[in-house]
């Protein structure tokens, strides 16, 4: 019995093994070929550069608009991270708190929202835009990300304050603490790892987005770091170097949040998943 216990744990181990070397191997391609030359990554796609060539990132920063786009990037995530810590964490509490009819439909309808694929209304929502006077700028794709995340948040915020202890509440209550200052002052606080998974999952998603600003930001104008990779590939010719050299930018700025994050990100998504 024990020797087949051993047995299976070897065969996890190396079905483990297998699983991150083939998801890693991605990662890896796109590194070693931003320090590859174009004729280099089309010779030999797989091989370690024989030696750093940095005139694609050279190329990037002073001849192309990926500055201004990565500036894009950088607008859309933080505004809307920081539109959404503001407004869907006091949304869950209403709603978790209240606990009443009309807060219940209010939830079942946010939940609605998140069993609609963005494909479905796409063509109205872009129609909606231009009659707003969005469509153009970068306030219609932060308007939607807020939008399409609440469902997700609110679901992940209620779950979590379902283990928050009423008592905490009440004591400030009785201290003269208000409503706003109750949930700023005491609540929230005790929401870290929560708002943690909510800016790693969400921020991740406009990070990486492609089909958002490719259809609602104008063409000839800078857009998001990830559209502007995508315009070295062409039709007949791609500039691969200049397309593995702006992924590996983008990379960092993301595992530099996930590390950061890493330690409260698991135990939102622990908590999420044990508490309701």
């Amino acid at each position: 019995m024990r020797k087949q216990k051993s047995l299976l744990e070897i065969l996890l181990f190396v079905l483990t093994l297998v699983l991150a070397i083939i998801f890693f191997f991605p990662i890896y391609f796109s590194l070693i070929s931003a320090f590859k030359s174009n004729g280099a990554i089309m010779r030999d796609a797989i091989s370690f550069p024989t030696s750093w060539y940095v005139d694609s990132f050279v190329y990037l920063w002073t001849k192309t608009d990926f500055p201004r786009a990565m500036v894009n990037s950088i607008i859309l995530t933080v505004s809307s991270i920081i539109a959404m810590i503001a407004i869907i964490p006091m949304a869950a509490y209403a709603i978790e708190r209240t606990n009443k009819r009309w807060t219940n439909m209010v939830y079942i309808y946010f939940l609605a929202g998140m069993m609609i694929p963005f494909q479905v209304y796409m063509i109205p929502l872009f129609k909606e835009m231009k009659m707003m006077g969005f469509y153009g700028s970068l306030s219609g794709p932060i308007l939607i990300y807020i939008s399409g995340s609440v469902g997700f948040g609110v679901l992940l915020y209620t779950s979590f304050l379902k283990g928050v202890p009423r008592e905490i509440e009440e004591a400030a209550e009785i201290d003269g603490c208000s409503k706003y200052g109750i949930f700023w002052r005491i609540v929230f606080p005790l929401l870290g790892p929560c708002t943690a998974s909510l800016v790693v999952l969400n921020g991740l998603g406009i990070w990486n987005d492609f089909l958002m600003p490719s259809l609602v930001l104008p063409s000839d104008k800078p857009k998001t770091m990830i559209v502007e990779i995508f315009g070295f590939v062409g039709e007949y010719a791609s500039q691969w170097d200049m397309v593995f050299a702006g992924t590996a930018i983008s990379i960092i700025p993301v595992l530099i949040a996930f590390i950061a994050l890493q330690k409260y990100f698991v135990k939102g998504i622990a908590a999420g998943a044990t508490k309701g």
